[in-house]
């Protein structure tokens, strides 16, 4: 198996095309074998689950609704996913046989996510704290204790602020390769006609700039198919349905607040 396909000019150079499409298959075995594997060690979890559950201590102080996520943050989130099934289903399904009219979709898709893209960097940078989703050491040293206590049973990772590791670096992964595909994408749009500007197959690369090109947008397309795996398995675990439905409605309980976050780390006011 190679991992790019490759031609030759008109000159008689060799040069990359593209990824090679057996990559987006291993993409979604990776996802099923995360699935698996997480699955067989749920069963630890979910004990460590009910027991928390059972010993949480409760804070009447406490808001009974706690705000998590802005209406600005579920829209966007909203727009994002549909955006991200639309381009990796157009993306892919033509590459696997599926015929149809898909490129036109595919670029005005990868626009309004571009769009979204921006707008949360602003939204972020600007009306929200970034500390909330940097990595820091501990976060490392959490991540680690959390998987030693997955495989062995060790002892549990300290709880999170406002997000676990695991979500700060899932979050991460998502806007590398997120945007990898993403400027990639737009660089192809000379390569295709479009109303916005004018089809310059060599604007900015030769034969062999432009093959690197397309191999890092279907990089970045493989790596977003596992990711997109798991995120949604995640979201349909019932012990995690607390965080999608605070996706939807913008707040948690009381409850889960207190049993899944350091108040200390994420400091929550009385009141509404």
């Amino acid at each position: 198996m190679n991992l790019f396909q490759r031609a030759t000019n008109p000159w008689g150079q060799d040069i990359p095309i593209g990824i090679d499409w057996s990559l987006f298959w291993i993409a979604l075995i990776a996802g099923g074998v995360f699935l698996i594997l997480h699955l067989a060690l749920r069963r630890r979890w979910i004990g460590d689950e009910k027991k928390a559950a059972r010993n949480a201590v409760d804070d009447p102080g406490l808001p009974q609704k706690i705000k998590r996520h802005s209406l600005a943050s579920r829209l966007f989130h909203a727009v994002m996913g549909i955006s991200m099934i639309l381009l990796l289903i157009t993306g892919f399904l033509p590459k696997v046989g599926l015929e149809f009219a898909w490129l036109e979709i595919h670029w005005i898709t990868g626009l309004i996510l571009t769009a979204s893209i921006v707008f949360h960097i602003i939204h972020a940078t600007f009306f929200q704290s970034l500390r909330n989703v940097w990595v820091g050491i501990k976060d490392l040293g959490d991540m680690i204790r959390e998987m030693r206590n997955a495989v062995s049973g060790g002892a549990p990772p300290a709880k999170p602020g406002k997000y676990p590791a695991a979500q700060k670096m899932f979050h991460h992964a998502a806007t590398l390769f997120g945007m990898a595909a993403i400027v990639t994408g737009i660089l192809m749009m000379w390569r295709i006609e479009q109303p916005l500007w004018a089809q310059d197959d060599y604007k900015f690369f030769g034969d062999a700039g432009w093959g690197w090109v397309y191999v890092l947008h279907g990089v970045g397309g493989v790596v977003l198919v596992t990711l997109t795996v798991a995120h949604v398995y995640f979201a349909i675990l019932p012990e995690k349905r607390w965080m999608t439905w605070s996706m939807i409605l913008g707040w948690i309980d009381r409850k889960d607040y207190l049993r899944h976050h350091d108040p200390a780390k994420w400091p929550v006011t009385g009141g509404k």
